[in-house]
Order: structure tokens, then sequence, then C-alpha cells
């Protein structure tokens, strides 16, 4: 099945920054963030969980600093980030605010998905506040990111996040209303694809190069984009931006190019849990969590009896059953230090033992593997 936005239940949009700033006035286009923002809370309202991936920090402070040459050194990024980023968050605001909505900002680099304990940080801070209501509007901290350690596009950026999310849509919006087999802007007989339903070395060739202006993206990064969300399970589309209500448009059908999620991919964040990470500790439960976790539940610490080794908040455990058998292996939502003083307890308990309010499972069903 083609998917389609009124399907969509957990919704990232990637915004570049040709949509999001006016290049003549070095502004934001405050009429077309008032219809996207109209688009949003129109998904909102129906349930769904929206986040947004917005370039333009840079683009938006380029003339007040006098960068007007395309190429910028690092720190001039880092400079214009700084200032451009302040203009960026008030712009999404204010047009989030005007339809009743409470956007949030995250600044996130390539370290916070690579590292696995600031990635699960940032995925606790992005479901608190989707579980709030607010929009979350992320970019990347350009005014920290050093060349060695920074995503350089927020392709690539989005979908990193829509798997850090298990979303199960990604929009990127763009100048283009899909993949085509070649440049239409130089060969006319190229052809629109409007669907793609794996990502074969002959649909990768078709990526060109950056477009001119101040994008840092293009079709390349794109389609890589399109394999770290299809393999998540995530549907992406590559969808016309250039319009007052895009998501509107694309959710009565527009002309779009729709890639299909991975047939294995909601397991294939598990299978690397599985195969590619050596357990630092143990958790030796009853028989009673032993049931829960083979029917597919989180793993509680009333469940859990005992607690070996010396592993942080993120690290991978084993879990082992009464005989020593084991279950499963996860990614611990405690250390190990903190995990000794909850087993046992109920979950509405562990605030009064730690002092603060973690997670109410010790490993989610979705950091979870079963033996």
């Amino acid at each position: 099945m083609i998917p389609s936005l009124t399907s969509a239940q957990r919704l990232v949009v990637k915004i570049g920054s040709a949509l999001v700033v006016d290049p003549q006035e070095a502004a934001p286009r405050a009429a077309w963030l008032a219809g996207i923002a109209a688009d949003i809370a129109a998904l909102h309202a129906r349930g769904v969980a929206v986040i947004v991936v917005s370039s333009g920090a840079i683009a938006l402070a380029r003339r007040a600093l006098g960068f007007t040459r395309r190429r910028l050194r690092l720190e001039e990024q880092q400079a214009a980030a700084a200032v451009g980023q302040i203009r960026l968050a008030q712009a999404w605001s204010e047009a989030l605010s005007a339809t009743g909505l409470t956007a949030a900002q995250l600044l996130l680099t390539l370290d916070d998905t690579e590292d696995r304990r600031r990635y699960l940080n940032a995925r606790e801070t992005l479901n608190t506040l989707l579980g709030l209501g607010c929009i979350p509007v992320i970019n990347e901290n350009d005014t920290v990111a050093t060349a060695e350690i920074r995503f350089g596009d927020n392709d690539r950026l989005a979908a990193r996040v829509a798997e850090m999310v298990q979303a199960d849509q990604l929009v990127l919006l763009s100048d283009i209303d899909g993949l085509y087999t070649a440049d239409p802007g130089r060969d006319p007989t190229a052809a629109h694809i409007p669907v793609v339903e794996a990502l074969t070395p002959e649909i990768e060739a078709m990526g060109g190069e950056p477009p001119p202006g101040y994008s840092s993206g293009g079709m390349r990064t794109k389609l890589v984009a399109a394999r770290i969300a299809t393999q998540a399970g995530c549907a992406m589309a590559i969808a016309q931006g250039d319009t007052l209500h895009p998501l509107a448009a694309l959710e009565r059908g527009a002309r779009c190019t729709w890639f299909l999620p991975a047939p294995e991919g909601r397991s294939a964040r598990k299978r690397w849990i599985l195969g590619a990470l050596a357990p630092l500790g143990t958790y030796t439960v009853d028989a009673g969590a032993a049931r829960a976790l083979k029917v597919g539940r989180s793993l509680l610490p009333a469940g859990v009896r005992g607690v070996e080794g010396a592993f942080q908040r993120g690290d991978p455990v084993v879990v082992v059953d009464p005989d020593g058998a084991a279950l499963a292996r996860g990614l611990s939502a405690y250390g190990s230090s903190d995990a000794e003083r909850i087993i046992g307890h109920r979950s509405d308990e562990i605030e009064a033992i730690l002092g603060w309010r973690g997670r109410d499972e010790l490993i989610h069903r979705d950091d979870l593997v079963l033996l």
C-alpha cells in the first residue's frame, strides 16, 4: 500500500532553508510559516504527533553579519547559527502559538544520535514533549558541531530523529515534488517516480549534485535519509514544499515520491541490540517477570531479584530466569547502582527511593530482544 498522511500517527517533517527564509529579505517567510503551522495544527487535532526539523538559522543571519558568499568557513557558520537560531526559534514559536500550539526547541549534534546515552536522553525528551502536546522544532547545533562531527544537512538529521522516536512517516519538504530518473531541470525526458519500493543501486545513482544557493542538501542526502528511515520501518516522502499549505496538499494527494519501509524495518534495531552489543551486566528475574517478557511486556523493577555487573544507563544487559537461563538482551534504563536500589519495588516507588523519577521500566520493550 502507498502510504498517506491520513494514516500517520507519529510524523517528522523536515523543512529546508529555502522554504523558511525569504532570500530577498533574509527574513522568515511569515505567510508560509503560518500555512504550515495550520497544517500541523490540523494533524495535531486528530492525534498525530508531529516533530519539525527546520533549517534556516544560518540563512537568517547571513545578511546581518555581512556573509554574502555561498561557502562559509566553519567558524563563520557557527557564528551565523548562534545569531540566526534565535530568530528561527522565534519565527516557529510565533507561527505555532497562533494556532494554539506550543513550540519546543532542541538543538542536536551527530554525537547526540551516535552516543547511546545521549541518544536515550534526546529520545526521552522528545517523547515527553510529544506527550505534553508540544511541537518539537529541531535543528543541528551548528554553534558547537565541528567539521568532523556534524550532519551537515538536515535530511539525515530528520531521518535519525524519525528512527529515534519510531516515527511511522517522514516527510522531506523540498523545492521538487519527488525523485526523478534524472535532473528534470537539465533533462526534459526525466520521469517522476511515485513509489520506491527498495533503494537499489539504480535508485541511489539518481542522486545529483547539491543545489545552488544556501541549501546544503540535494537529492543525494535525501536518498541517504531514505535509507536510514526505511530501514527503521518508517515510510518517507519527498514532496513539494513551496506552497502555503504543503502538508494539506500532500494529504489531498499532491504528487510526491514515497519510499516504502523495509519489511523487516521494525526489527532491524532489535537485531542490532541482539547481535552487536556485549552485555555489561545481568538482571535475574522471577517466574512472573519471565512470563511477562515472553508475551512482549517491558521489564519492571518489581519482577527483578538480582543485579550483577557495573553498567550505566543505556548500556546492554542480559536478562536471565530464576534458573540462570538467558531470556533476553536489552538496554537498561538505569545504571547498576540505581537498579540495585529499586529492584523488587513497584514503579510508583522509584521516586521515593532514588529522589528523582525516571522511567517506570528497567528495560522498555522497545529496547529488549528475546533470545
